[in-house]
């Protein structure tokens, strides 16, 4: 039975016992629509009930700004590794591993605006477990040094047509025609996912969400 929304008990007290022991990361991976805010907001609620101090920081937050990806040819595949400041979000990994900061500020991505705003989330030193959610946590190359700085990664598992309807009926709320939606959906999105699908192996747990 569901604790929070998706969250099981076991699920909690998994990430409890990680936080139990100073400051500790867990990474949250899956697929383009499979749900990774969806779950990390439940684990969020449901460890404040049972008074964990918690932050969520986004990879997505390191999205290379949208003008500078069109000046460099590359908006039409925004959103894959090559579209990230990898360099960066490691470098802020590397700072919320150390003790010795008082408040690290962290950006966020806004869906709508397509950008990511620098310094929006403020973890402060008392937060006890910080959940960061994106689709490349569990990648090689320049990204290999995530997953090392993480304490465990899950793996969200969903219903491949479930997750491509969740995409497509995102990218019509945030502006696109129904036919624009679905191209994105199954062209660059749909490369992305089988990106993240080849690293589900290296997870720590898989977590599936059918609804």
């Amino acid at each position: 039975m569901s604790a929070v929304g998706p969250v099981t008990e076991q699920q909690l007290e998994r990430a409890l016992r990680l936080a139990r022991h100073g400051r500790a990361l867990l990474g949250i991976v899956g697929q383009p629509g499979a749900g990774k805010s969806t779950l990390s907001a439940a684990l969020l609620a449901g460890l404040d009930e049972r008074g964990v101090r918690t932050a969520l920081v986004g990879m997505d937050g390191f999205h290379i700004a949208h003008r500078a990806l069109t000046e460099l040819g590359l908006v039409e595949i925004k959103g894959a590794p090559s579209t990230f400041d990898v360099a960066g979000y490691v470098a802020l990994l590397r700072r919320l591993r150390d003790p010795a900061e008082d408040v690290v500020w962290a950006p966020e991505f806004r869906r709508e605006i397509e950008d990511a705003i620098q310094s929006a989330v403020p973890v402060r030193a008392d937060v006890q477990l910080v959940i960061t959610e994106g689709n490349y946590l569990l990648v090689d190359g320049p990204w290999r040094p995530v997953r090392e700085l993480l304490d465990e990664v899950w793996y969200v598992d969903v219903p491949e047509d479930l997750r491509r309807q969740r995409l497509a009926a995102r990218h019509e709320f945030y502006g696109r025609t129904p036919d624009q939606a679905w191209e994105r959906t199954l062209g660059s999105d749909e490369r992305n996912a089988r990106t993240v699908a080849a690293t589900k192996p290296r997870a720590h747990l898989v977590v599936t969400l059918d609804e």
